[in-house]
């Protein structure tokens, strides 16, 4: 069953799919999931990919559009705020757990990608989460500050310029995630898997979806400049950890991310490995996912 929510987020909303299993029994409370998705991803995409499953396996899974983006509200359009976006999490459980039928006192988070980042950030101090579940986590910050061919001090001081330039102008800039076709992606000289997987899932019909732009609003890059989705995890994340990677370690840092997370944090519980798998095949690939979702399933119905 698939229910659409108006999440209430201070003076703007949150557009939201509650995932929830067919046969629930009415009379007993159910665990539940908020999802946090990749960048530039809506609620359409890989989230519900991961929340229909969960929701088979009889644990109801709540995904939702950041704040900025897909059908949600918010100005300026196209921003990824880190520090929103895990505020986004909190307003999604402060939705959640007034919802009836879901048990409050057993709920989790699963992120996926730089939404693993954005989870694991949030859960350091929202402790209504109970278990952490991240598949491909990466930390956003790390990952933008080693994209920069002259160091991330440089590209702020770029990005400072940029921005008086935009609001003398009235006409922010924003920038490609992802070029929009594969053939963008050769003229810029960008061939390899990662990029050419990532077009594939994002940029046609395989997983493209209505509401998503392939934009970022460029003054919100120095805020994922300063960003670290993993700091003070190890004296504040309590909460229970499953990881999950893709064995091909490949281009997008989500491998190493993974490990140092798995590494650092207080209580991790199990850590899966899916051999073969690349990190933009864990979004869709159902030999993948469906594995990567047996584990999280049986993570979740342990620790909550």
């Amino acid at each position: 069953m698939l229910q659409h929510l108006t999440i209430p987020r201070g003076p703007i909303h949150l557009a939201a799919d509650l995932h929830l299993p067919d046969d629930a029994d009415s009379s007993t409370p159910l665990r539940a999931v908020v999802l946090s998705t990749p960048g530039s991803s809506v609620k359409e995409q890989i989230g519900a990919n991961y929340a229909s499953r969960l929701a088979a396996r009889g644990i109801a899974a709540l995904v939702f559009d950041p704040a900025h983006q897909g059908q949600s509200g918010g100005e300026p359009r196209d921003l990824e705020d880190p520090y929103r976006r895990g505020e986004d999490i909190s307003y999604a459980l402060d939705a959640l757990t007034t919802i009836p039928g879901i048990d409050p006192h057993r709920v989790g988070v699963l992120g996926i990608c730089a939404g693993g980042g954005y989870a694991v950030h949030t859960a350091r101090t929202d402790h209504r989460i109970k278990a952490v579940g991240t598949v491909v986590p990466a930390d956003i910050g790390t990952a933008f500050r080693g994209f920069q061919p002259d160091g991330p001090a440089t590209a702020l001081d770029a990005l400072a310029d940029a921005r008086t330039e935009d609001i003398r102008s009235g006409e922010p800039t924003r920038v490609n995630w992802l070029p929009d076709t594969l053939e963008d992606a050769a003229a810029a000289g960008l061939t390899d898997i990662d990029t050419t997987q990532a077009i594939t899932y994002y940029r046609t019909e395989r997983g493209i979806a209505e509401h998503t732009t392939n934009r970022r609003l460029a003054r919100g890059d120095s805020l994922l400049l300063g960003y670290d989705a993993f700091h003070l995890v190890d004296p504040l994340m309590t909460q229970p950890l499953q990881v999950v990677l893709a064995g091909r370690v490949g281009t997008t840092g989500s491998y190493d991310a993974g490990m140092r997370l798995w590494k650092t944090a207080p209580h991790p519980v199990d850590l899966m490995v899916i051999d073969g798998a690349g990190h933009y095949e864990m979004y869709d690939e159902p030999e993948y996912v469906d594995a990567a979702v047996e584990r999280l399933a049986r993570f979740y119905v342990t620790h909550l």
